[in-house]
Parts: structure tokens; C-alpha cells; sequence
């Protein structure tokens, strides 16, 4: 088992916190750069998919994982930044630069919704961003002459200095590219001494406002922040399925968004990814189960739906640190082998009187 001794301060903010870490996501990043010789272009377009809700997920863990913030119309971003790239693109904007206004628009956006937002919290705070998401989709199908309404809207090939980006493997290096910058920024936010008031937020309002710590300046940063990583992903999302609609953004993609953090890990920066892979994975599992169930059960509309629900009812109730977690347990278990303790992960959380109310 690996011990580090602190001497420094800055050793508890390093981006790596030892050798090995570097030498694993050394050997990762060098994976994924040959991904496109060691798989074919199915595996290859699903790896694609994962950075790109690994991307969507991070952004979403900013706030809800991170912040404490729940919420329920992320896709709603998500819907944002992929229509602000298919117009851009589509009048002749450079894709990078398409990307960025995606960004930045989302942001703006969730910089709107947050305000009157975080008069609430909790339940009606979720309450409030699926209103919002609710909305966001009616605009999407009611605005014909510039979203092309439920009739969807094609999305250009992404180009630059004349180079089609659009094939399997140029536009998996781009979403590549984009993920590892999104990933790091994130890291190096969470940082920051605005990621540690994030989190301070999320742990006890009440400890961090003693801090000195403005909530409601925080909670803003954090929403604009998460809608903007959201919209960037909305635009690579775009591109990918070359074809956009208001019901893609509906509350069935908040959904996945919500089980992609619960499930992978709220609170991790893993655990987006984690959440990324099995999101992306699940599907392929439902298909090939529907072939040992009954026709009966196997045809039924809402059979991954059903799946859907009860994964997210399993995992709050017997692994609330999602599989990144139950990763961390079952490393921790072989390297501690034969003294693991069960209940060494166990969370004392003991709040003042005046917030267990809450």
C-alpha cells in the first residue's frame, strides 16, 4: 500500500500526487491516441461518445457533485450548445470558434437560470431546472425559423483550414483533445480556492458562509461554469449525430445526465467518466438481455426505463460513492488484505443543530 508523507503545502495540490499516477494516465492518454488502430470504427465512434458525456458529466459534477446543487434540465445546456454550434457552423463559422460561442452562450444562459434559481434550494431548486429544461425544449420546437422545429436541424461537417474533421477518426482526436482540456481545467479548479468554496458549499452552507464565502456569488459561478462545460459537450454532441432535435434534449437526456453522476461517483472527477462508460454501455447490456427474456418482457416499451430507475434506486441505497467508489473499496481491500475493515469507509457527518433542519 502506497503512504505519502506531506512536507509542503503545495504537495496537497499537486495535479498528480505521486510517480504512479502519472505513469497510469501516462499509459491511458498513450490507449486512447492508438484507440484508432487497436478498434474499429464502432468501438472507436463509442469511445467517442463516452468523452463526450465523460465531458457532459463533468460539467454536471461541478454543480451537483461538487456545489451540492441539484439539478434536472441539464440537458437543457446540452440542447444550447448544440444548436449554437449547427447555426454557426452552418453560416460559415470555423468549428473551434463555433465551440467556444457554444460555451459561452450556455454559460450566459445558466448564468440567467441561476439567479432566480438559488432563491431556492433542494427539491425546489431540482423543481426549478426542470421548468427550465421544460422551457428550453418548447423554444427549441416552437422556434421554426431558426431551429427548423421538431423537423430537427442538419448539422454541417466540422471544418478548418479546409479539412474535414467529420470521419471516425479525425473527430475522435477532437473530442480526445477537448476532454483532456475540459478534464484538466476542471482539476485545476477544483484547486483553486473557488473549487474548495464549491465544495465548502456543498458540505455546510452555514460553515462556509463563517468562511467569508458569498453563496450566492459561488452558486452563480458554479451554474455558468457547469452550463458552459455542458454546451461545449452539446456541441461536439452535434456534430457526432450530424442531426439535432428538440426531443433529444428533453428530460429523458436530464435523466441520463443525473444517473451518469450517480452512478459513476458524486463528488469524483472518476466518477464522470466511470458514469460516461457505463452510460454508454448500458444500452449494449439491455439488447443483449432482451434475447434470454420472455417477448412479453423484451418488447415492452418502457423495459429500459424500468432499468434505468431501479439502477439508480440500487445504487443510492447500498453504494451512494457510485462505481468509482466501489472501486476505491476494492483497492483498498487488496492492498490492506487480510485487515480491511468494512467500516473504515464508513462517513461520520455531524452538522449544527440549525442545518440539520434544513
Amino acid at each position: 500500500m502506497r503512504f505519502l508523507f506531506k512536507t509542503d503545502y503545495k504537495q496537497d495540490i499537486r495535479l498528480f500526487q505521486h510517480e504512479g499516477q502519472v505513469l497510469w494516465y501516462g499509459l491511458l492518454i498513450a490507449v486512447m491516441l492508438a484507440a484508432p488502430w487497436l478498434f474499429g470504427n464502432y468501438w472507436l465512434s463509442q469511445l467517442t461518445f463516452v468523452m463526450i458525456y465523460a465531458i457532459a458529466g463533468l460539467g454536471l459534477m461541478i454543480l451537483s457533485g461538487f456545489t451540492g446543487l441539484p439539478s434536472i434540465g441539464h440537458a437543457a445546456f446540452l440542447g444550447v450548445g448544440a444548436y449554437v454550434e449547427a447555426l454557426l457552423v452552418a453560416r460559415g463559422a470555423p468549428f473551434p470558434l463555433a465551440m467556444l460561442c457554444a460555451a459561452a452562450i450556455s454559460g450566459g444562459v445558466g448564468f440567467i437560470v441561476g439567479l432566480p434559481a438559488l432563491r431556492v434550494k433542494g427539491i425546489y431548486l431540482a423543481v426549478a431546472t426542470l421548468a427550465f429544461g421544460f422551457i428550453v425544449e418548447e423554444v427549441l420546437a416552437r422556434w421554426e425559423s431558426l431551429t427548423g422545429g421538431n423537423e430537427g436541424l442538419t448539422v454541417a461537417a466540422p471544418r478548418l483550414f479546409g479539412v474535414n474533421f467529420a470521419a471516425p477518426t479525425p473527430f475522435f482526436y477532437v473530442s480526445l483533445f477537448v476532454c483532456v482540456l475540459v478534464t484538466l481545467a476542471t482539476l485545476n479548479l477544483l484547486r483553486s480556492s473557488t473549487g474548495r468554496a464549491f465544495i465548502a458549499i456543498r458540505d455546510s452552507e452555514i460553515s462556509a458562509q463563517s468562511m467569508g464565502i458569498d453563496l450566492t456569488r459561488a452558486k452563480a459561478l458554479s451554474f455558468v461554469v457547469s452550463a458552459a462545460i455542458v454546451g461545449l459537450a452539446g456541441a461536439l454532441y452535434a456534430h457526432k449525430l450530424r442531426f439535432i432535435s428538440p426531443e433529444q434534449f428533453g428530460l429523458t437526456q436530464s435523466i441520463d445526465l443525473m444517473l451518469l453522476i450517480v452512478v459513476g461517483g458524486l463528488g469524483s472527477v472518476h466518477g464522470a467518466f466511470f458514469g460516461a462508460a457505463f452510460l454508454i454501455t448500458l444500452p449494449q447490456f439491455i439488447a443483449i438481455a432482451k434475447d434470454w427474456l420472455p417477448p412479453e418482457m423484451a418488447q415492452t416499451a418502457g423495459l429500459q426505463a424500468l432499468v434505468y430507475g431501479l439502477i439508480i434506486i440500487l445504487f443510492v441505497m447500498f453504494e451512494p460513492a457510485g462505481l468509482y467508489g466501489r472501486w476505491i473499496k476494492l483497492r483498498t481491500f487488496f492492498e490492506l488484505f487480510p485487515f480491511y475493515r468494512r467500516g473504515m469507509f464508513r462517513r461520520q457527518r455531524a452538522f449544527q443543530r440549525s442545518e440539520r433542519l434544513k
